[in-house]
């Protein structure tokens, strides 16, 4: 089945050609309905098929292992974006490492499941290993810190606001004041609005105008959105303005979850972490808080973690930590309470790959719990160590193996080489872009996400209108018609199965602004001209009214 799969793989690639299948929505709707069986792949077929195997997915009688892996292994191949491609660069989105994706086969075919000891033995220990190792990287002391590996940064964001809220939700000294445990629940397990901690403020949200829509969402969720999650500006790199946080932090008299974004999805920005722990820690001894001794930095005070929980998104720029050139810019990323990961963006994993961390391991009271056919008392007393109060979930796939395989294989150098490697690519796209008038860079690179946009002749920059302005006596494209070559000129390489570039708005008009996430450390400073030739070419002749042709690549 595997060599099956690895020829189809093939086959489908060779079948589509190029970052992504050609034609657009429908084409490849009508090609995956055909895989499916849904309708006929062609109106006379040379094989005669059993009579009820087409026009439906789930037929009386199957039509075989190896025919349907074939078929849809290759149907998948050919319709799919390929991240390996050097101009597949729109998402946060990368080309698995080989190592990572064989190891994840070893998962798929033993199937531990990380709820209980005994559906996986070796693969408790591993995550355990893999979470102490990472957060060691952040800098948590080890041996106090403690996580899961997750589905990726928004159940990372979610955990992080959910242990943010119940920790206001304990109140002021860390204790317990939940009321006694239901049966077969410890006391901590009881989180919902009857708890003796409701009649407590609900902590409001902070986050930056650039923060996750993954923050929003959780807050709603967990019922944390009432007052309203404030926004915090940024500045004109999309970073959170610390002093705008610390006024709005003083006009708050209650508990609060501070999210800092180290890695915004469009800028790739990282927010001052540092000023911003400063800031929190301000806001906890206004509550009442007192400072811990036991760390240098006078951070996570036990008597006022409840009153501000610092949270930190670091799902993109996580994976500057492997990198000696850039781990500075997550600089203050040990203060904060929690922190999220996600190695399928820089660490080359496939999804998920998830991580979540805490400063300490203190703070899960609520997702204790005990479940008598999975982690009963005694078996946990002897040694069974469960990590079901470790997640949100129940069923919980060994995704920490991948990761774990290839920390070993690589090491932090050669994933450095591979962050630094991105890095690099980025600002020569950069270099680039500010080399070619007809391109317009929206601000500098941080890690290695490239935001511009292609311009029309005559237009120019105003940096005060995130728009062009008139230049010239005949002027120039109006900015709604710019926005729109934009916004064309990426369903143009989409459609013509060319190139997959991002898209993104940015400000007060929410101006369109073309994307360039480069996460592929093999591909060249060749690869990235060419991209941005294709990007400017197309421009070129959607400007002048013209279209363009469903060519590939040579």
């Amino acid at each position: 089945m595997v060599d099956l799969a690895l020829a189809a793989l093939d086959d489908g690639r060779r079948i589509r050609g190029g970052p992504l299948p050609a034609g657009g929505p429908p084409v490849v709707r009508a090609m995956t309905r055909a895989a499916l069986g849904l309708t006929p792949a062609d109106p006379a077929p040379a094989d005669p098929a059993p009579p009820d195997s087409t026009g439906t997915l789930l037929p009386r009688t199957g039509i075989g292992p190896s025919a349907a892996l074939t078929g849809l292994v290759e149907a998948l191949a050919a319709g799919s974006a390929d991240p390996a491609d050097p101009w597949c660069a729109a998402h946060l989105h990368c080309p698995p490492l080989a190592v990572a994706v064989a190891a994840d086969l070893a998962v798929s075919a033993l199937n531990p499941s990380l709820d209980s000891w005994d559906q996986a033995p070796a693969a408790t220990t591993i995550e355990t290993e893999v979470v102490a190792t990472l957060a060691a990287l952040v800098g948590f002391d080890p041996d106090r810190a403690t996580g899961t590996i997750t589905t990726g940064g928004t159940e990372s964001n979610l955990m992080g606001l959910f242990l943010g809220r119940d920790a206001a939700r304990r109140g002021p000294t860390g204790q317990d004041a939940l009321g006694p445990a239901a049966p077969g629940h410890d006391a901590g397990h009881q989180g919902g609005p009857g708890h003796r901690g409701a009649d407590r403020p609900a902590p409001r949200v902070f986050r930056s105008a650039a923060a996750h829509f993954s923050i929003d969402r959780a807050a709603s969720l967990l019922a944390i959105d009432a007052p309203p999650v404030l926004v915090i500006e940024t500045d004109d790199r999309h970073r959170m303005r610390v002093e705008a946080l610390r006024h709005a932090l003083a006009a708050h008299a209650g508990p609060a979850i501070v999210v800092a974004t180290a890695g915004t999805t469009d800028a790739g920005a990282v927010d001052p972490l540092r000023q911003i722990a400063a800031v929190v820690e301000e806001h906890r001894l206004r509550l009442g808080g007192s400072q811990d001794p036991s760390r240098p930095s006078g951070m996570e005070a036990r008597s006022g973690r409840a009153a501000c929980w610092f949270h930190v998104d670091a799902a993109h720029g996580g994976g500057a930590l492997l990198s000696e050139r850039l781990a500075g810019l997550l600089d203050g990323l040990d203060l904060a309470d929690s922190v999220a990961l996600d190695l399928h963006k820089l660490g080359w994993q496939p999804a998920p790959a998830g991580v979540f961390l805490t400063a300490r391991d203190d703070g899960w009271a609520s997702l204790a719990t005990r479940a008598e056919y999975l982690n009963p008392e005694d078996d946990e007393a002897a040694g069974f160590t469960s990590l079901l109060g470790r997640s949100l979930r129940t069923t919980r796939r060994a995704d920490a193996f991948p990761i774990a395989v290839t920390l070993r294989a690589l090491g932090r150098d050669g994933l450095g080489a591979r962050v630094d490697a991105c890095h690099d690519l980025a600002q020569h796209a950069a270099r680039t872009v500010r080399a070619d008038p007809r391109l317009e860079l929206a601000f500098p690179v941080t890690l290695s996400t490239l935001v511009f946009r292609y311009r029309p002749p005559q237009a120019i920059s105003d940096p005060t209108a995130s728009g062009p302005t008139a230049s010239g006596p005949a002027g120039p494209p109006s900015p709604d018609r710019v926005d729109r070559i934009n916004a064309r000129l990426r369903r143009e390489l989409l459609v013509a199965g060319r190139a997959v570039v991002g898209r993104t708005q940015l400000g007060p008009r929410h101006a369109v602004f073309l994307k360039l996430t480069l996460l592929n450390p093999d591909a060249t400073t060749a690869d990235v001209d060419a991209l941005l030739g294709l990007i400017a070419e197309t421009g070129d002749v959607l400007a002048a009214g013209g279209s363009t042709r469903a060519r590939r690549r040579s």
